[in-house]
């Protein structure tokens, strides 16, 4: 799932604040949310979460990622 639909079902599940990451370990910013897709998360899929606890690890598309 790209980065942006990964933050908007956070949000739907009543949390407005969510961090998001660099996979690749460059530390880039994630300008533009939906050039990037999401290669981890905490907490878990299914697990419940508060504000501020869920972070989304990204790469941008069409590189190379470990999913």
């Amino acid at each position: 799932m790209n980065l942006q639909d990964a933050q908007n079902a956070i949000q739907a599940a009543g949390v407005f604040f969510s961090r998001s990451e660099d996979a690749s370990g460059r530390g880039r910013s994630q300008m533009v949310d939906s050039n990037w897709i999401v290669v981890g998360q905490t907490p878990s899929a299914g697990a419940e979460f508060t504000e501020g606890e869920a972070m989304l690890s990204a790469v941008k598309i069409g590189e190379p990622n470990p999913c």
